[in-house]
């Protein structure tokens, strides 16, 4: 292969475009915390109520967790330029979320601990004291999670937005490419629909794969929809390969009666009898929504949402032991409400256990990156694919090929992934 050499630089920022605001909003919520834990400790104190100095204490568990997560977007968004970080800060989220995790462990142990202890041991119960500190608890837990999950897309954004790319090659067979975006908006292939005329008649032309393989769908976007047998559709790909599509009739659309291979990059020329016209899709893949999941929030708001289904559950078990009696719907409650808590500890941990380890994120979005490289007949000799924070994943690519390509050809090839925010491919020159 050539040496050809290109080099540009550019950051290591792997954070959420909504990263400093998910900050604020954290703060907001300890100061909420902070200041109901401070009146509860002192009236408590001062009227001698030991359930509301207990609560208050309870409180500032919530408070030094929440107090974890926002220093760590406040130490991430602080260190975001370091280069002591080779792939930024975007992780401080899943490490402040896997801490948290442990966290909610132990409280869950502690509390089934209670309960079963009181099963055998019961404790009176203040049932006046007890029910307006529950639901004061409660109320103050709603509001926490209003506020920390307002506007917050619960990880449904994907890093499409456009970016750019660089490479270095050596003389050795091998070079390295790099891309580099940002998060954007998502959309899917059936809301991709082109406008196209041919002889008058306005069409639109779609890419339809809900659930089912990929196909063309043509409609009529005023006038007659044309029969299905004066339609062919041809796909002209990079390199001049081309493919014919024959069309069947369906509910007001005719779809292509052969599927689209992967990847659905080409020119479209629809032909009606003896009039054509030409579309040009470029498909932009989008990794699973998980990976632009912001576990610091996650956790932040699974531990004002665990303290509040408790709060709820205490309140119910309070209500049916003061009605009928039943002191043991108390503990019974610590126990159910233990089990949710440690239920959404493993969640947590298991997730954010797997991106601190750099397990692979996406196998889908392996397989597409797989199947993208192998199409031409170039072989993915190696595959490394982990996630470096919020929307961002990181790819190291080893490439065999026979064609002459180099980095900056896969990094075009490889260009609609647009969550691949940072993107090395190494080339090696195969006999063909």
């Amino acid at each position: 292969m050539s040496d050809q050499t290109t080099f540009a630089g550019h950051d290591h920022i792997f954070l959420r475009a909504d990263h400093e605001r998910s900050e604020r909003r954290t703060w907001w919520v300890i100061w909420i915390c902070t200041a109901m834990m401070i009146l509860e400790i002192v009236g408590g104190s001062l009227y001698g109520s030991i359930a509301l100095v207990a609560d208050g204490l309870h409180m500032s568990t919530h408070a030094g967790a929440l107090l974890l997560a926002a220093l760590a977007y406040r130490y991430a968004r602080k260190h975001a330029g370091d280069p002591r970080f080779s792939f930024g800060t975007g992780k401080f989220g899943d490490l402040a979320g896997f801490t948290s995790a442990i966290v909610l462990a132990m409280i869950a142990l502690l509390i089934g601990y209670e309960a079963i202890r009181r099963f055998f041991a019961p404790v009176p119960i203040d049932f006046a004291e007890a029910l307006p500190i529950a639901g004061l608890g409660l109320v103050v837990n709603v509001v926490s999670a209003l506020i920390l999950a307002g506007g917050h897309d619960h990880g449904h954004s994907h890093g499409h937005a456009h970016g750019h790319g660089h490479g270095h090659g050596h003389g050795h067979g091998h070079g390295h490419g790099h891309h580099h975006g940002h998060a954007g908006d998502d959309h899917h292939h059936d809301d991709e629909t082109h406008l196209v005329t041919i002889g008058g008649a306005a069409m639109r032309l779609g890419i339809f794969e809900d659930g089912v393989p990929p196909r063309f769908r043509l409609a009529a976007e005023d006038g007659d929809l044309p029969t299905a047998a004066a339609v062919t559709i041809e796909t002209i790909r990079a390199g001049g390969r081309r493919q014919a599509f024959t069309m069947t009739a369906a509910d007001g659309y005719l779809e292509s009666h052969e599927e689209i291979p992967e990847p659905h990059e080409f020119t479209a020329v629809v032909a009606i009898g003896d009039a054509s016209g030409a579309v040009n899709f470029v498909e932009h893949e989008h990794a699973h929504e998980t990976t632009g999941r912001d576990n610091n929030m996650r956790a932040a708001v699974i531990h004002v949402a665990t303290d509040a289904a408790v709060s709820i559950l205490v309140i119910v078990g309070l209500l049916l032991a003061r009605a009928f009696g039943w002191r043991w719907m108390d503990p019974a409650v610590g126990i159910v409400g233990a089990l949710v808590i440690a239920s959404w500890a493993f969640g947590l941990i298991r997730d954010t256990g797997a991106i601190l380890l750099d397990m692979t994120p996406d196998r889908r979005l392996a397989q597409r990156l797989r199947e993208t490289i192998e199409a031409d007949g170039d072989e993915l000799a190696d595959l490394h694919l982990w996630r470096l924070g919020p929307g961002h994943l990181g790819a190291i690519l080893s490439v065999r090929t026979a064609s002459g390509l180099g980095a900056a050809d896969y990094q075009r090839k490889l260009a609609r992934f647009r969550s691949l925010s940072h993107l090395t491919v190494e080339v090696h020159a195969r006999s063909a």
